[in-house]
């Protein structure tokens, strides 16, 4: 049976954010190899460096969001971390984490982090309550 890894929330926005670095500079070497269509050459430089500034925005975003990260030491391989929302995943060892104590022992789903997960939740223990 095949094993699931999950990675950081974190570490897969940074990964987004060198993709459109690295998709932008492509898109501008395919500008220089247009270069005796100017419209098109041009087309691909503006498109190249959209994405690139797009990139460096999604790195401040991302750099601001991980100052706001509560940082923890792993229980798996002890090396520290820092997780955003309820469950997240080690940065080092791919280990599911929570500090809910609600989630502690239940099987690891991104949805936990969703506010319309919660929202469910609370309206079904509202409607069992009555």
């Amino acid at each position: 049976m095949a094993q699931i890894v999950y990675s950081s929330k974190i570490n897969k926005i940074r990964s987004f954010a060198l993709i459109l670095i690295f998709a932008g500079i492509l898109l501008m070497y395919g500008g220089i190899l247009t270069k005796k269509i100017p419209w098109l050459m041009v087309t691909f430089f503006i498109l190249g460096v959209i994405m690139v500034v797009l990139s460096c925005v999604v790195y401040l975003w991302i750099g601001t969001l991980s100052l706001k990260a509560v940082p923890i030491i792993c229980p798996s391989c002890e090396k520290p971390t820092k997780m955003l929302g309820r469950v997240d995943a080690c940065m080092h060892c791919k280990q599911p984490l929570t500090l809910d104590k609600e989630l502690e022992g239940k099987e690891f789903d991104e949805k936990y982090n969703t506010r319309r997960y919660w929202k469910t939740v609370k309206k079904e223990e509202g409607s069992i309550k009555k």
